[in-house]
């Protein structure tokens, strides 16, 4: 036989032996922490999730806010001008014309009627006209009505406050309540 001899037990190469090992316990350890892996990347799709409902509901309440706001705008312009233009049921004239008037896309207020858009001004002017008793009666009262003020019924007696006080008859009481009864309605009436 030969001088060479053929190893029948080759020895294993150390380089494989140890990347094996670390192959098996990276493996073993990517297996023992792959359960709180996917248990915080649920956690965190289910918190983005949240977040992003939250935030489409804020969206959704700025809208609307913005919208109530725009509404109120509208809502007090067109009033004005109703009461700048001498309309006495103001209420009655925007509940018959606020459908009508809308707001551009630049901000501005117009009617959108038959003939087209026009300027609120002009739109509620037109409406007066069409509508005159939504304005003051130009001549107040009617047949039959008064042309001075009423008198008094009876002399204006002076109350003084000085006699107003605890233990007073049920008489002198009395008058008092009614003087100042009579004094609160004659400042009403103006």
């Amino acid at each position: 036989m030969d001088s060479k001899e053929v190893p029948n037990n080759p020895q294993p190469d150390i380089r494989n032996v140890i990347q094996e090992v670390i192959r098996e316990f990276v493996t073993t350890e990517q297996q023992r922490n792959e359960p709180a892996y996917k248990a915080e990347l649920v956690e965190e799709r289910r918190r983005r999730e949240t977040l992003e409902k939250r935030i489409n509901e804020l969206a959704e309440e700025n809208r609307q806010s913005r919208h109530m706001a725009l509404e109120a705008d509208k809502n007090a312009a067109v009033r004005s001008e109703l009461q700048r233009m001498g309309v006495s049921k103001i209420d009655l004239a925007y509940k018959a014309i606020r459908d009508d008037i809308q707001r551009t896309e630049d901000g501005r207020l117009v009617a959108k009627n038959l003939n087209g858009e026009l300027p609120v001004a002009d739109y509620l002017q037109q409406f007066i006209q069409d509508n005159p008793e939504l304005l003051p009666a130009r001549i107040t009262g009617g047949s039959g009505s008064g042309t001075g003020q009423k008198a008094p019924n009876a002399p204006a007696a002076t109350l003084e406050l000085e006699k107003i006080r605890p233990g007073m008859s049920k008489e002198d009481l009395e008058r008092a309540r009614q003087d100042i009864a009579r004094v609160a309605l004659q400042a009403v009436r103006g």
